[in-house]
């Protein structure tokens, strides 16, 4: 057993029940306004109300994060917004910039605030510093190492530490990115990144002879021209150390990922982090598109972090359905991807029913029509399941 936090990503109302339901012990999201995911869906004032009654009646944990470079012109909204988040009870917020911490302590005092990764934190003074001020958990850097974090804990054994432990890589310093800003007018540090990283990139040359321009293939080695492309970061077989280290919360990326993702990846950390095979675990986090996994810089300088090959490759199964019930031997389900009857599916739960398969063999739309191809995206279908499957399941294939 593992008794670090699970702290999983949502982007929105419906995938903050998702991570609820495959076991996260507390979930980050974001409102409409001051976080750095603003393509995300994000949260109303009214829902992050009824995401903390929901939270907390199932005695978990909700953080909200604020953490982008603010201006002059935001300390105005923001002073109403940490008022609400105290009175709903939010558990912490979560915050890079130094002036949205003064202001925080002075408008909102007994919300508790956690320190971005934004702010670029590796080192036990600076961890020291934010602690003197009044912030009770840092999300450290990405770029520590293992043994650099266990010193930091040393030094600062009263401080909760956050670390990731899975999903995107930013391409920059701790998320300090102005690429997004320079190519497509949108800044990373306001919530609006583009993921220009991920882009496959060509040079334009310019014949001086003719005068004449063409755009030539820009490659980086024989495998492609994703430059800038990092692979993702994968923990899951080191979190015992992180443990030791001193990481007290196990961050997971994602609030702009399916909630089908969202599922497989708590999943896998919690039956592992539970006392889980970790083999089984590691198979599951296949399932899902990613890119190549790396442990990133947790044992010391690495070069190897870039994924050339592509922008992100395929996982080992095809998301079909989400489960919405199950009525007198069928599961009702809302379809996602196209199947067939014939098909072997595959129950994604956070149960005891959790990777059994079936064969479809009968099928109802939801006008109560026996068909036999489930073709229609959004379509409810009556599948008939020999298992009692519950809403929050999905089902999938293998590819």
């Amino acid at each position: 057993m593992i008794k670090s936090e699970l702290l999983a990503p949502a982007g929105s109302y419906q995938k903050l029940m998702t991570a609820l339901h495959f076991g996260a012990d507390a979930v980050y999201v974001g409102g409409k306004n001051f976080s750095l995911r603003t393509f995300a869906d994000n949260f109303t004032q009214d829902e992050l109300k009824k995401a903390v009654e929901l939270v907390h009646a199932k005695e978990k944990k909700l953080y909200v994060t604020a953490n982008v470079f603010a201006r002059n012109s935001d300390f105005g909204l923001l002073t109403d917004y940490f008022k609400y988040l105290e009175s709903i009870g939010v558990d912490a917020v979560i915050v890079s910039d130094p002036g949205v911490v003064y202001l925080l302590k002075k408008v909102a005092p007994k919300l508790s605030i956690h320190l971005s990764t934004q702010a670029n934190t590796t080192n036990k003074y600076a961890v020291k510093f934010w602690q003197e001020t009044g912030v009770s958990r840092v999300i450290l850097a990405r770029e520590l190492s293992l043994k650099e974090i266990a010193e930091i804990k040393s030094f600062n054994p009263t401080v909760e530490l956050e670390a990731f432990v899975h999903g995107a890589m930013c391409i920059s310093y701790s998320g300090r990115c102005l690429l997004s800003d320079y190519l497509e007018g949108r800044s990373s540090n306001r919530g609006a990144c583009v993921q220009s990283c991920r882009w496959k990139y060509e040079v334009r040359a310019l014949n001086p002879t003719s005068k004449e321009t063409g755009w030539l293939p820009l490659e980086e080695d024989e495998k492609g021209t994703y430059i800038f492309n990092s692979k993702d970061l994968n923990m899951l077989a080191h979190l015992d150390e992180m443990a030791g280290a001193g990481v007290s919360s196990f961050k997971i990326e994602g609030r702009m990922k399916s909630g089908y993702y969202l599922a497989t990846v708590i999943n896998a950390y919690r039956r592992y982090m539970d006392g889980g095979k970790l083999s089984l675990s590691e198979k599951e986090l296949f399932c899902v598109a990613h890119r190549d996994y790396t442990t990133a810089y947790a044992f010391g300088e690495n070069c190897e972090t870039v994924n050339y090959a592509d922008s992100q490759s395929k996982g080992d199964y095809k998301y079909i359905a989400d489960v919405l019930g199950s009525e007198k031997g069928f599961a009702v389900v809302e379809m996602r991807n196209r199947f067939q009857v014939g098909d072997e599916l595959e129950v994604l739960s956070a149960d005891e029913n959790f990777t059994k398969t079936f064969i479809v063999n009968e099928v109802f739309d939801s006008k109560g029509e026996r068909v036999s191809d489930c073709k229609l995206v959004q379509e409810t279908y009556r599948v008939a399941c020999p298992y009692v499957l519950k809403q929050g399941d999905y089902l999938r294939k293998k590819i």
